[in-house]
């Protein structure tokens, strides 16, 4: 692995020298786009809106467009929005992780320690445990401020990235119903098959079927053979009645488990 970024955790006035590495990778196949005439390689262009040619990377300026007119912004106006642009990952606050919805949840990144830094990464990662806390820290990359919360998982500290509250859209605006009252019968269903379905969480018990079912399909067809299409399988419910579903769906349940 290669890191995107580097510098260091602040922990009070400890400084830990860190690499930063991406957690996650995609697990879906890596298509090209062509022209079904003759699967040539399709390629991008930046168009000029009024001359409709292609534009070089070097003539590109970025702009705001305010009050029918462009405020163009070079480098050094996005180095001075960013009052404490530095190579540190500032820890502020250390917080149950529990309080923090899931929500916000975005990106994880590894944090390696740089060989100065063993002792004190060792130590903070211990803390974190000992105490089941997880530290909530502000930090720069790519000239964008980033707010994130640093975990440790097994041997690892993760800096899992976090949106900010004003990120997140009010659910106000969606046309959400009125509560409707619920049965106490219903309710007391509905548990029991939450029980019924409830077990220890073993993420890798779920697999990306589909990008392995493509490549079946892209193996099939190298071959020349022609993939039957895929049925979507449609439930339709036979009555409204809950009570009735929820029975349903316990009985189901039991009869896979016999």
């Amino acid at each position: 692995m290669r890191p995107i970024w580097t510098g260091a955790i602040g922990f009070g006035l400890v400084n830990i020298p860190v690499k930063m590495y991406s957690a996650t990778e995609r697990s879906e196949l890596n298509l090209d786009m062509l022209d079904k005439n003759d699967l040539s390689r399709i390629k991008y262009q930046r168009i000029n809106e009024k001359s409709q040619k292609p534009v070089d990377w070097d003539a590109i300026v970025k702009g705001y467009k305010m009050e029918d007119k462009y405020v163009i912004l070079d480098e050094k106006d996005f180095e001075a929005a960013n009052a404490k642009k530095t190579k540190t990952i500032e820890i502020s606050d250390f917080v149950k992780e529990e309080e923090i919805d899931s929500v916000y949840f975005e990106t994880p990144y590894y944090l390696e320690p740089d060989k100065s830094g063993t002792r004190a990464y060792a130590l903070l990662r211990a803390a974190l445990l000992k105490t089941k806390k997880v530290g909530i820290a502000t930090f720069v990359m790519r000239n964008k401020e980033g707010l994130a919360i640093l975990r440790p998982r097994d041997k690892v500290i993760i800096l899992n990235r976090i949106r900010f509250a004003e990120e997140i859209r009010d659910p106000g605006q969606l046309a959400l119903p009125e509560a409707p009252e619920i049965k106490k019968a219903e309710l007391d269903m509905a548990i029991s098959l939450i029980d019924q379905l409830t077990s220890k969480f073993d993420i890798t018990a779920f697999k990306d079927t589909y990008t392995e079912e493509l490549m079946k399909v892209i193996q099939a067809k190298s071959k020349g053979a022609k993939p039957a299409p895929g049925k979507m399988k449609v439930v339709h419910s036979a009555t409204e009645d809950l009570m009735s579903q929820l029975k349903a769906s316990l009985s189901a349940k039991k009869k896979k488990a016999s």
